[in-house]
């Protein structure tokens, strides 16, 4: 199976959809990825992003060494029997169970009775054939939908010889799959052993029910081919295809100069070009050749002596002037985008100081147009079932499937390149805002969602809130994202946010949002983002974002919602008012309320946007 390709993702789908433990349910067949000891590294370039890699190593430790983007073909018309065109992410068909579409045999792939048949050129029509079925030649051979998935992040195939003789069991008879009505639901769908004669319809798979009728979890990573006996987390019935069967663990970072000599920073953020050089003139080519292909912007501007000496200077140590911090991601950044005078020539981040949209000066402190950044993502791992928040602090982050054998020495990023608006808040009005008792009252109820929401997953109740200030500015970023879509020409699931929230007194407080493009297309460099930015666009788009949020075509039911009262994450919203993409959030739709920005039925007294 992998002498042949068998499909095609975009490299990104590996990092958000289709990474190392995933199901591809391709047209004909469903493969798994592999984990990253089967990937080749040599077809995986290498990105730099220092601030992303330190807080990568928090998270899986000091032997990560590397960040890589996943392979890609560089050569569309390569032939398929070649090197050139096999590379890419290895996978391996699963489930191993197939079933035959006309006869119903129900068997694993390997077992002899199906075929692969490949079309190198044409990867998409791969299939297996059951080539002697007694109602047919060569018919296909398609999988069978239905897997076995734990808390723990297990998966395993379903286990057919037990489901259908109701546990262990000598009979090792031949397995049909049928369908006994005309409908797909799964009362209609059985399984029948030849042998014995047994049958059980799948209805009794799912529920309290299917608890009985399935074994305990055999502790199973087919992407890492290992298992894990002491696993005690029940097993349930999953579909192909279904939505939670995997959920990334991602880390995320924008490149913002962390040396104080812009020569240094372009070193830094080309180290993998300049590594392994030699001498001054093999350097001298590489220039050439980074200058020509746009790779790194701004190397240009500056002699080959001046570079191979900072080249010297950072293989011995003496750059030292990096700003890496070893708790908080998002300060840094914070520092960055509030400075008086931000950066306005460094390569992967240029920003321009706009004034503050008149009616919401007293509100408003701060706008930073960014006419460029880049954001660099990295996945870490993985849940299945059930997904996490995403959380820098180590003691709060949940169990996650790891990508690979062992300890990673690398891990699969992806960067953006794009445009953005940074808004500051007065951070005096922001602490009077909390001060108030509407507000506090809103904080306890979800305040109390949460911790009913974290004692449903045996999480700890008490850590993982990220506090009122973080719900406010968190809402307030997804009515300007639905707004700006409809008016900058961009999708809304191409742009994206982060919320810089802190009151802590020890460090700077923040209260700001950054809303940018983050499609690896031109798609998020066509420049209306920043031209929205400007305080005359931005001022009516702000005013038209309030309006729409302050009537839900839900309401009275979104606007009376209590998360304290069923234990969820939110409190007046909805996808009719404020939900966004879950690729555009950086909380998956968590911790959002209206009602501490505008006045609803519900709370009139909390509105941070009172007037």
């Amino acid at each position: 199976m992998s002498t042949y390709r068998v499909g095609q993702v975009r490299p990104t789908q590996l990092l958000w959809t289709y990474g190392p433990g995933a199901l591809i349910d391709l047209p004909n067949i469903s493969v798994i990825t592999m984990g990253l000891n089967r990937w080749n590294a040599d077809e995986c370039p290498p990105v730099e992003e220092a601030r992303l890699l330190a807080a990568v190593q928090r998270v899986l430790g000091p032997q990560v060494k590397r960040l890589r983007v996943p392979p890609f073909l560089r050569d569309e018309e390569a032939d398929p029997m070649s090197a050139e065109g096999k590379i890419g992410a290895p996978v391996r068909p699963f489930p191993r169970w197939l079933r035959c579409v006309k006869c119903g045999l129900l068997a694993e792939y390997d077992s002899g009775l199906f075929t692969i048949k490949p079309n190198p050129y044409r990867p998409e029509k791969t299939r297996f054939i059951h080539v002697n079925c007694e109602k047919g030649k060569n018919v296909d051979a398609v999988p069978a939908r239905f897997l076995l998935a734990c808390r723990n992040g297990h998966l395993d195939d379903f286990p057919w010889h037990w489901f259908v003789h109701g546990g262990p069991d000598e009979c090792r008879g031949t397995l049909r799959f049928f369908e006994s009505g005309a409908s797909l639901q799964t009362e209609n769908l059985w399984v029948k052993c030849d042998t014995c004669d047994k049958s059980k319809s799948l209805v009794h798979a799912f529920g309290k029910e299917g608890q009985n009728n399935l074994p305990g979890c055999r502790g199973r990573h087919p992407h890492l081919d290992t298992y894990d006996s002491s696993c005690d987390e029940p097993p349930r019935a999953v579909l192909l295809g279904a939505t939670n069967s995997w959920f990334p663990v991602t880390l995320s970072a924008l490149a913002i100069p962390i040396e104080k000599n812009q020569l240094s920073q372009l070193i830094l953020d080309g180290w993998e070009y300049f590594y392994d050089v030699e001498s001054s003139g093999e350097l001298k080519g590489t220039v050439k050749a980074l200058v020509k292909n746009g790779t790194l912007p701004g190397i240009g501007q500056y002699d080959v002596e001046s570079i191979w000496k900072a080249i010297e200077e950072k293989r011995e140590g003496k750059e030292s002037d990096s700003l890496i911090p070893e708790t908080d991601i998002k300060g840094p950044e914070w520092k960055v985008l509030t400075s008086p005078n931000p950066p306005s020539d460094w390569p992967q981040f240029l920003g321009r100081i706009a004034q503050p949209p008149t009616s919401y000066r007293d509100k408003i402190k701060n706008v930073l147009l960014l006419e460029r950044l880049r954001e660099v993502n990295a996945l870490v791992g993985y849940t299945r079932v059930e997904a996490i928040e995403e959380s820098y602090n180590e003691e709060q982050r949940p169990a996650m499937v790891g990508l690979t054998r062992g300890r990673p020495e690398w891990v699969p990023v992806s960067e953006v390149h794009g445009e953005g608006i940074f808004i500051q808040f007065d951070e005096a009005e922001v602490r009077n805002w909390e001060k108030r008792l509407a507000v506090k009252a809103q904080d306890d109820k979800l305040k109390e969602g949460h911790r009913g929401w974290r004692n449903a997953r045996k999480l700890d109740p008490e850590t993982g809130y990220p506090g009122i200030r973080y719900a406010m500015l968190h809402t307030f970023a997804h009515l300007l994202i639905r707004e700006l879509a409809l008016e900058c020409g961009y999708n809304a699931a191409s742009i994206r946010e982060r919320i810089y929230a802190s009151t802590d007194e020890e460090d700077t407080p923040m209260a700001g949002i950054l809303l940018y493009t983050a499609a690896p297309d031109s798609d998020g460099t066509l420049g209306g983002l920043v031209e929205l930015g400007k305080p005359e666009n931005l001022d009516t788009l702000i005013g038209q974002a309030l309006a729409r949020a302050g009537v839900c075509s839900s309401d009275p039911l979104c606007s009376e919602h209590d998360p304290s009262a069923d234990r969820s994450l939110h409190a007046a919203s909805c996808h009719a008012c404020s939900f966004v993409a879950e690729t555009s959030c950086e909380r998956g739709n968590r911790y959002l309320d209206r009602a501490l920005l505008i006045s609803t039925f519900e709370c009139r007294d909390a509105a941070f946007f009172a007037n």
